[in-house]
């Protein structure tokens, strides 16, 4: 095994090189030798001049539509202090406040991130993030944060405002632990999730915005307008959060807390478990399966750093109380048709911030959580999952007959994207394959923000008892051939959202699933199926006709029941 240092290294000097191409790579003192070539350090005492042209060197190139599935990843980590600077973020961009509260790191400016289209069309802002900071918005006093999936923001102040659009279209989006301090104008935003936040208030919305456990929410009176609240979270434990303690990198794990309304911070002090940076094996780009699972089998977590990592060996995670975080989006790629990771069947494993990408060998699974048939009670020590994001196609052909499998009990997912690509490189119907994007077999599993599309079999499917789902955003695959190519047994395509008839619980709240079905006049007899006695517990829920082959329909909500949508009848609204 290849030796670390666990302390950070900063070094003494810097240069600050910007070619007419883009970037090459700025090193020295704001580099992280450590952390990669790629995670910057800053503190106050650094000329902001400087700083703030080397976020916007990266900045306006990550910020651009090229920039999609780019190979570059970015992470910005801010000292305890005050700073006034502008950021624009782009793709593959995190933006990371090192205090112990989001009120140790003030940034006095603004936190950009627009559309990339001349309609200020947002539907494309992917694969960036921030948090456990302050920022005090200049100008008119507003945040524009335009972002749509896989771009939470979490632990984070607005002195002012926050807009959650540009001025065109957008398809958001996740907020958690984040207190607003004046008005979020979500605009024409599809949809959202919102937990555990307070805000002063909320304006706009389209179809489906839920707020869990958020004070200020609007009223809701579903179906008259497009909110679910619900007043207090039943049970969470907010993502890990790294930090700078004295003269050395920690990570915080907040403890578990139950029926929490609001931020966690604002009660100091909170209630966290701090690991010595020490603990973790910090995963750099000369590393490769064996390394990482040799760190694993000695007991290390993992702290992967901003980076591309072809995985040709799964990584097993044995030891309960594992805790796995990426930086800067750090990307795991199925190299030899394997999984990339396989979690056994043991308690309070964290995994947060990491992206999963198919590789052009097909592999069964790209993240498994538990063993198949695993039977362990972790209701005292569960697994959670944090911002976990999964592509099947996009940067490459790739494909995966299932990209997450949970298989444990009590299992707990706050906030994942999982994505069947619809644009990108490497897609086509039988380039990038992939039947399902989630599977459940697990009892008492809990999913907060579930984002789920284009699949070409049940995008959901959810065989454990007790499950919980809070949001659920899904679009049907754009891209059956043929009208004959998207049927089972006789059925019409495939519910987005399915919950097998040998579940005798399941309770799911807040669903949005959309068609969009370019080249087939394709016909869904349901966008959602559950055992009879179970439609009740699958609350407020639409189905939207967005485009594509005028003669393509959806021809009910749930169980033959609800109006179905086409080109003429774009939306139907049920309790």
């Amino acid at each position: 095994m290849k030796k670390h240092v666990y302390r950070l290294i900063v070094t003494l000097s810097f240069f600050l090189l910007i070619v007419q191409s883009g970037i090459s790579q700025v090193s020295g003192k704001y580099n992280s030798s450590l952390l990669g070539k790629n995670v910057f350090v800053f503190d106050p005492a650094m000329d902001m001049k400087v700083v703030q042209s080397l976020i916007d060197s990266i900045g306006n190139v990550q910020h651009d539509r090229k920039s999609e599935f780019s190979t570059k990843r970015y992470a910005f980590l801010f000292k305890p202090g005050t700073y006034s600077l502008n950021l624009t973020m782009g793709y593959y961009m995190q933006v990371i406040g090192l205090g112990k509260s989001p009120e140790d790191v003030v940034i006095n400016g603004n936190l950009i991130s627009k559309g990339l289209f001349n309609n200020g069309n947002v539907t494309c802002n992917f694969w960036r993030s921030v948090e456990n900071l302050t920022m005090v918005p200049t100008g008119d006093s507003t945040m524009i944060w335009g972002v749509s999936q896989a771009a939470p923001m979490r632990r984070v102040h607005v002195k002012g405002n926050i807009q959650l659009h540009d001025h065109g279209w957008a398809s958001g989006g996740f907020l958690a632990d984040s207190k607003i301090d004046g008005t979020v104008y979500s605009g024409p935003q599809q949809q959202w999730f919102s937990r555990n936040d307070e805000m002063g208030a909320w304006k706009g919305g389209s179809w489906n915005m839920m707020f869990v456990g958020v004070h200020g929410a609007p009223a809701d009176k579903w179906p008259a307008n497009p909110y679910t609240v619900i007043n207090e979270t039943p049970e969470i434990r907010e993502k890990p959060y790294l930090a700078f303690d004295k003269e050395d990198f920690c990570v915080a794990v907040p403890k578990l807390t139950k029926n929490s309304s609001g931020v966690t911070w604002m009660n100091q002090p909170e209630d966290v478990e701090i690991l010595k940076l020490s603990s973790f094996y910090v995963v750099t780009s000369t590393d490769n399966s064996i390394s990482i699972n040799a760190a694993l089998k000695a007991g290390k977590n993992l702290l992967f750093t901003p980076g591309i990592y072809p995985i040709d060996e799964s990584l097993k995670i044995d030891k309960p109380g594992t805790v796995v975080m990426g930086l800067g989006l750090a990307t795991l790629v199925s190299a030899n048709g394997n999984s990339i990771i396989e979690i056994s069947d043991v308690d309070h494993v964290t995994m947060c911030g990491l992206l999963f990408d198919a590789g052009k060998l097909n592999a069964d699974k790209l993240l498994q959580v538990g063993e198949p048939n695993s039977h362990k009670n972790h209701g005292k020590q569960p697994t959670y999952l944090y911002d976990l994001f999964f592509r099947v196609g996009g940067p490459a052909e790739g494909s995966a007959t299932s990209c997450f499998i949970i298989n444990s009990n009590h299992v707990r997912v706050d906030h994942t994207w999982i994505w069947r690509a619809d644009h990108g490189n490497g897609v086509g119907w039988e380039k990038n394959k992939g039947a399902n994007g989630l599977i459940v077999n697990g009892d008492h599993v809990t999913i907060y923000g579930l984002f789920n599309e284009h699949f070409q079999e049940y995008q959901t499917l959810w065989n454990g008892n007790k499950g919980r789902l809070y949001f659920y955003q899904s679009e049907l695959p754009y891209d059956p051939p043929t009208v004959d190519s998207w049927k089972h047994s006789g059925t019409g395509g495939y519910a987005s959202y399915k919950v097998s008839d040998k579940v005798k619980s399941h309770e799911a709240i807040g669903l949005g699933i959309y068609c969009v079905f370019y080249q087939a006049p394709v016909i869904v007899n349901n966008t959602i199926e559950t055992p009879k006695k179970l439609e009740k517990d699958i609350h407020h829920k639409i189905i939207f006709w967005l485009n594509g082959n005028k003669e393509s329909k959806m021809l009910h909500v749930i169980n033959g029941k609800g109006d179905g949508v086409n080109v003429k009848n774009r939306k139907t609204v049920m309790e």
